[in-house]
């Protein structure tokens, strides 16, 4: 009797490489409110931003509710140099993920936001935080417009917003509860654009205060549980209420988990990083890709 082939719906193929990624980093996919050493993602209803009503009733704010992008992994690593643009190396495992999808003729769509937190220190470390959609994203919403935009649009707009779970008082005291921050204004923030991502590279020695608070924290980084949530500031009514873009949980880290890479890999053809938007809508580009001019929609 011959086996059965067991066919993957559509919808089982869609998931499988974001399954592969979620699970194939060296920092653990674990469980919410148990977990050590991993990562997971808090409801976005943990997070208070600007409600409907923010400008015209007191500055409310209100539950996030559902992120905007779905979860698609977290990598810990460390090298020797700072790493950036992580998504256009050849080794990086996101992509490679995706790309094995493409390959069946799936997820030809897929978008990526990353958001690489780099810490600097005798090793350089990376934590990276990576989200997705499979669905186009509206072209009149805040999220396209920052994607599409320049560095000083997404500087002035790009948010974070930190919750302490758990930790001692000291890093509760320095890093702040239920605090939030424009990353572009505090820190340098570089912005990598390819054909199917954005990522957003955050120097955190680029602030010497950032960097005290970063590495008081990592002296009691194994008690500590923290949750992170990244988003688009909104400024004015028809861009309320804020929504968030994805969050995560770093759960009692340790730093010896971290995966050890090299400075510079492969990187693939045609990904850039994107300098900024002149007035007629073309993107100067530099980078991989050369100094070329190239037109978004």
């Amino acid at each position: 009797m011959c086996p059965t082939t067991k066919h993957l719906t559509t919808e089982e193929e869609k998931i499988n490489w974001r399954e592969e990624a979620i699970n194939g980093g060296s920092l653990k996919h674990v469980d919410l409110l148990t977990g050590t050493n991993g990562w997971a993602s808090p409801p976005g209803d943990l997070f208070t931003l600007r409600g409907k009503n923010f400008l015209t009733k007191n500055k409310q704010k209100t539950p996030s509710g559902d992120w905007l992008l779905k979860p698609a992994g977290v990598d810990w690593l460390r090298s020797v140099n700072k790493l950036d643009n992580i998504l256009a190396r050849g080794d990086n495992r996101i992509q490679n993920s995706l790309n094995k999808a493409h390959k069946l003729g799936k997820n030809l769509k897929t978008f990526i936001f990353a958001v690489n937190l780099q810490v600097p220190g005798r090793d350089n470390h990376s934590a990276v935080f990576y989200y997705s959609t499979d669905e186009p994203i509206p072209v009149d919403s805040l999220f396209y417009r920052f994607i599409h935009g320049d560095d000083n649009f997404r500087n002035q707009r790009f948010k974070i917003v930190n919750r302490i779970v758990k930790g001692p008082w000291m890093v509760k005291a320095a890093v702040g509860n239920h605090a939030a921050c424009l990353l572009g204004k505090a820190l340098t923030c570089n912005y990598y654009r390819g054909d199917n991502y954005l990522e957003i590279d955050v120097d955190i020695g680029s602030s010497t205060i950032a960097s005290a608070i970063l590495h008081l924290a990592f002296k009691y980084v194994t008690a500590v549980s923290i949750d992170m949530g990244f988003l688009v500031e909104a400024v004015n009514e028809e861009e309320l209420p804020e929504r968030l873009l994805g969050a995560v949980r770093i759960a009692h880290m340790e730093m010896t988990s971290a995966f050890f890479v090299e400075s510079t890999a492969a990187r693939g053809l045609g990904l850039s990083k994107v300098n900024h938007c002149h007035g007629n809508g073309n993107v100067s580009r530099s980078g991989d890709g050369g100094g070329v001019l190239d037109k978004e929609g």
